[in-house]
């Protein structure tokens, strides 16, 4: 009888015992969910300086008799070549045969004027030779202005024309479409300045089509940079990398110091002197 009254009582402890993870009421007990870490913050992209590229548009337009004309890009330079002949168009190229009989007849002809040349000097006293004139040094000083030759310089305008010679009666070879690029005033004659470019053509324009602002261009290899940099060393942060050919502003620079304070644009920064065209390499600009 004992175990008859236990066993309804044991089942009601065995039946009505919480299960595990719940409360004693029935319901779920809350169970803290597992702690995870934090996710690690977005890496930043290393910042790198803008680059700066010269304008598209061609930096001189080369002129011929012909009335063709030849762009030169800017900042990749193009070599004139003297001396060259163009065979007309149209007219046929002599065979060698009669290149040879047009050859043996000039050399008969000038064998006979020679011969008579000769027999007329015999019969003339000799003349005394004549002294060679005095070999012309270039001027460090222009003859207009006064100023040391040869000199820097900038263009005014982004039309320019370089003529052959000292006067608009001479033929224009080069229009420059480049405002302020830099150039270097080897002559003068009155009105007029002989430049020199940054690819070495030489040319005649009128001093009104130049001013005293300090220039430069960047020099180098197609597809270089050169760096433009907060500080006056070699490991400052650069502020932007220029491309061969870009222009900008020369502010400042001290005599013998390899950098100079330069400015492109809304940039402003120290450049180093070799890697620029416009100054001398111990010039001072203030």
């Amino acid at each position: 009888m004992g175990f008859r009254r236990l066993l309804p009582i044991l089942s009601i402890l065995l039946l009505g015992a919480p299960a595990f993870g719940q409360s004693s009421l029935g319901g779920a007990q809350n169970v803290p969910p597992a702690r995870q870490a934090a996710p690690a913050p977005p890496q930043r992209p290393e910042a790198r300086p803008p680059v700066v590229n010269p304008p598209a548009r061609p930096q001189a337009t080369q002129r011929n008799t012909q009335g063709q004309q030849q762009q030169r890009p800017a900042g990749q330079p193009q070599q004139r070549q003297a001396g060259q002949q163009q065979r007309p168009a149209g007219q046929p190229q002599a065979s060698q045969g009669n290149r040879a009989a047009a050859g043996a007849a000039a050399g008969v002809v000038a064998g006979a004027a020679a011969g008579a040349a000769a027999t007329a000097d015999a019969a003339k006293p000799p003349e005394p030779t004549p002294a060679p004139p005095p070999a012309e040094r270039a001027p460090n000083t222009g003859s207009v202005t006064g100023l040391p030759l040869p000199r820097f310089a900038a263009l005014r305008s982004d039309e320019v024309n370089m003529r052959s010679g000292p006067g608009t009666r001479f033929p224009i070879e080069w229009t420059y479409q480049r405002r302020e690029l830099p150039v270097e005033i080897v002559r003068e004659f009155e009105l007029w300045r002989r430049i020199r470019d940054p690819e070495g053509t030489e040319g005649w324009v009128h001093q009104s089509t130049l001013m005293g602002r300090r220039s430069f261009v960047v020099r180098g290899a197609p597809g270089s940079e050169v760096m433009l940099r907060r500080r006056a060393e070699d490991q400052a942060q650069p502020i932007a990398r220029l491309r061969p050919g870009v222009v900008g502003r020369l502010r400042a620079c001290e005599t013998n110091n390899p950098w100079c304070e330069a400015q492109i644009g809304e940039f402003r920064g120290h450049i180093k002197r070799a890697d620029i065209w416009g100054v001398g390499p111990t010039e001072e600009v203030k």
